[in-house]
């Protein structure tokens, strides 16, 4: 059996004299797409953060075998690592092809031009409105924006916040079936921490749940989904 893509053992993060995780074990294989569910306050931002150096940590990270804790932020970027945090992120003041030429930052290769032209294909509104202000958009379109924009990294492992936060369910089932056609034809790692269960678990392959900063129920997302005591926690049914 070949090792995880994306392996944490003993991860433990605070802010300040506050320790929020307490110990997470959890691993994504290669291509699959897992998401993270919990109450609020469970820790679920804090444990992307936490794979980012956003936050005060302890324990082992490992992507594709190679340790990330212990180093910076900018580093683990370089290394294939986009987070589309929650809120969105964007740059408002900045032109959306500006935003999106941000998200290649780190990249010298000839082929970003091509990949700002990916994504207008994908996302069409973008292209649309490429010269548009990003403050400007709506809720959706600047979601669409900044998964758009952390893509432009071509990430091996997105970690993706809340993607549904504050849009509209049709916009939300699209921006979705989006992700898991970016998923299936780039084969894009994915870690997504979301609020709408029923929707993540549809499109995830795996999914792990937070209490109080430790995992309390962890396995296939179609068997958490029949789950009895996460359909009434999280499902509403």
């Amino acid at each position: 059996m070949s090792a995880p893509y994306l392996e944490v053992r003993g991860l433990k993060a605070a802010y300040g004299n506050i320790q929020v995780l307490h110990g997470v074990d959890f691993s994504v294989a290669e291509g699959q797409i897992a998401v993270i569910l919990g109450a609020n306050g469970a820790g679920k931002t804090t444990t992307l953060r936490a794979l980012c150096a956003m936050v005060s940590t302890e324990g082992s990270i490992k992507l594709a075998g190679e340790e990330l804790a212990g180093h910076r932020t900018a580093e683990i970027v370089r290394r294939g690592v986009a987070h589309v945090p929650q809120g969105r992120g964007t740059f408002p003041d900045l032109s959306v092809e500006e935003n999106l030429m941000a998200g290649a930052f780190v990249r010298s290769d000839a082929e970003v031009r091509d990949d700002v032209e990916r994504w207008y294909e994908t996302f069409p509104v973008l292209g649309e409105r490429r010269n548009q202000a990003a403050g400007s958009l709506s809720g959706g379109e600047q979601q669409m924006l900044a998964i758009a924009r952390a893509l432009m990294l071509r990430p091996s492992l997105l970690l993706l916040d809340e993607p549904s936060l504050g849009l509209a369910p049709m916009i939300t089932r699209s921006l979705f079936e989006q992700l898991t056609v970016i998923n299936a034809t780039a084969g894009t790692t994915m870690l997504v921490v979301e609020q709408n269960a029923s929707l993540a678990l549809g499109v995830a392959d795996v999914a792990y749940v937070l209490e109080a900063g430790e995992v309390a129920l962890s396995g296939p997302a179609d068997q958490l989904a029949a789950d009895d005591n996460v359909r009434r926690a999280y499902l509403g049914y």
